[in-house]
């Protein structure tokens, strides 16, 4: 069985559909997804809908909470969003979800409440959307918000000396709390990476796929890894998060 994790997908259902075709997923792999299904490209809903079916017919799949999930949740729910979720996403989520039945939003609901904050398997990996900030670890974490919102893990990495050992002083506590760490929510695209980045013990699978770039799926143990095309050529006729 493999253990394959996939980026930040935010609405690019043929890109799922894709990405997992390249990497001859099977009902055996264990499939860990990092959040973000929802708000960019035009097919939120289809995209839960496709979780759904994966989480009922195979062996083992993860879902972890990405922010943007929580936010249509939130919607989802009733609650008065910002004009700035509109403007990141929110608003190609709202078209889709009006073509869906009261029946299929109430099954949504309770699907979005299922995702987990983080996962940590046991060869000592950890699992999250974006990070966590207590230096003893993410069960002592009191902003359980940080897990899909904190960009602090990510940057911090990016800083740090290449040349930077574990046993140094210097080194982070919280880096050194698992053996690797796997995230999204900062897109690699942003350091004009449109693969996955390592940076310390961490590896970002957020390879853009709100914007321009692909949505990427990896195997955690050997490192390979496969993606879809860029989600641009998917939509011709829409424009994502650009």
């Amino acid at each position: 069985m493999r253990t394959l994790v996939f980026g930040d997908i935010h609405g690019g259902y043929r890109a799922l559909v894709q990405a997992m075709e390249r990497a001859n997923v099977t009902q055996d792999d264990h499939l860990i997804f990092l959040g973000d299904y929802v708000d960019g490209w035009s097919e939120s809903d289809a995209v839960i809908d496709e979780l759904m079916r994966l989480k009922k017919e195979y062996k083992k799949v993860t879902l972890i909470r990405g922010n943007h999930d929580d936010l249509v949740q939130q919607w989802l729910e009733g609650k008065t969003m910002s004009p700035k979720w509109l403007q990141h996403g929110g608003q190609s989520t709202i078209d889709c979800y009006e073509k869906r039945s009261a029946q299929e939003i109430k099954e949504h609901i309770e699907f979005y409440k299922t995702f987990e904050d983080y996962y940590l398997d046991d060869k000592n990996r950890f699992f999250c959307h974006a990070g966590f900030q207590n230096l003893n670890g993410p069960e002592y974490e009191w902003h359980s918000t940080a897990f899909y919102w904190d960009r602090t893990l990510w940057e911090m990495a990016c800083a740090m000396r290449e040349d930077l050992k574990k046993e140094d002083p210097l080194y982070p506590k919280r880096l050194q709390l698992f053996e690797e760490i796997y995230i999204g929510h900062t897109p690699t695209t942003r350091i004009n990476s449109f693969v996955p980045v390592n940076k310390a013990n961490i590896w970002n699978l957020d390879t853009g796929a709100a914007f321009k770039g692909s949505l990427t799926v990896m195997d955690v143990d050997t490192k390979e890894f496969w993606q879809s095309d860029a989600l641009p050529s998917l939509y011709p006729d829409e424009i994502g998060r650009n």
